[in-house]
């Protein structure tokens, strides 16, 4: 922790044009932070993270999602449901779906984040189980489909 924490605040103040390379020590500190448990703080930086990427690349950037989908896994970690449900069905996965496709990896765990947003809610609804059984079995098919039956 204290090497990627060192890391990123030499890359800040040695480096401050190269905004790659701040981006990616901040989610190597943040995937550090998530692994200590401090998931609270490793959402704040994920989120970070996203937004620059968002504003360097757009929504559509396939390291955009990617940063996406960390920040999806940290709130549905952090039990955050209607953020992960919003996020996920408004933003990400509409992105996901118009640049890698609906068969990408990528893609296909996103839904499956959904599947665990919708369904692991205490508040969850009738419908919202239905949804997220129609999903899993639209992932399920894609999966095998995609990567074969023997793949998991």
């Amino acid at each position: 922790l204290l090497v990627l924490e060192a890391n990123l605040a030499l890359t800040r103040r040695c480096l401050p044009h190269d905004k790659v390379g701040m981006l990616i020590a901040q989610a190597n500190l943040a995937n550090c932070l998530g692994e200590l448990g401090r998931d609270e703080e490793a959402l704040v930086l994920l989120r970070e993270v996203y937004a620059r990427r968002v504003a360097m690349h757009g929504v559509s950037d396939e390291r955009t999602i990617l940063a996406g989908t960390n920040v999806t896994a940290s709130s549905v970690m952090l039990q955050l449901w209607d953020e992960s449900k919003t996020f996920l069905r408004d933003q990400l996965l509409p992105a996901a779906r118009h640049t890698l496709g609906p068969n990408h990896h990528m893609t296909l765990g996103l839904n499956q984040n959904l599947v665990v947003a919708l369904a692991s809610d205490p508040k969850c609804t009738r419908d919202d189980l239905l949804e997220a059984e129609s999903i899993m079995q639209d992932v399920a098919q894609r999966r095998r489909r995609v990567f074969g039956p023997a793949h998991p």
